[in-house]
């Protein structure tokens, strides 16, 4: 049996997961709306991904014999004013995620929870590639979208994304 305080975390994870897919798809459909379909496939596949990490989630707290409680998504409602906007939203989300699976990691350890800290490792694995990821297309951005063009080919680029 899992620790109830590590299991709580996990399952609010599983719910900010969602929430997270939720959020990429609004950038995705923002993206799709200007026009910019490589980003908008970008930001898709990004929400696919979330959705398997709350699946992790819900499968490891199920093998371990824990109820999971999906609770309802939030709106994003904020408008985005430059293309930038969606990369730097990302960015700072992904960092929150993080301390999010930083906070479940450290009640895990506390409880001598190891089982739970071996399942997590591979979310801190994954949380830093998130960031760096988001860091980079973020620096990227800035240095080649500098002008329509810039955009375009970034968004190009970014279409040619297979996962």
């Amino acid at each position: 049996m899992l620790d109830k305080k590590v299991s709580k975390l996990m399952v609010n994870q599983i719910n900010k997961e969602l929430y997270s897919s939720y959020l990429y798809l609004v950038i995705s459909n923002y993206y799709a709306e200007e026009g910019l379909n490589g980003f908008a496939s970008w930001f898709k596949k990004q929400a696919e991904e979330e959705s398997e990490h709350a699946e992790k989630f819900m499968e490891y707290l199920h093998d371990n014999d824990e109820k999971v409680t999906l609770e309802t998504i939030d709106v994003y409602k904020a408008a985005f004013k430059t293309f930038k906007d969606p990369l730097v939203l990302q960015l700072n989300h992904e960092k929150y995620v993080t301390s999010l699976i930083n906070d479940i990691y450290a009640a895990a350890i506390e409880a001598k929870d190891y089982r739970s800290v071996n399942f997590l490792n591979w979310f801190i694995t994954e949380q830093a590639e998130e960031e760096k990821t988001a860091q980079d297309l973020l620096k990227e951005f800035e240095l080649f979208a500098i002008d329509t063009k810039g955009v375009f080919e970034l968004s190009e680029k970014l279409g040619a994304r297979r996962k």
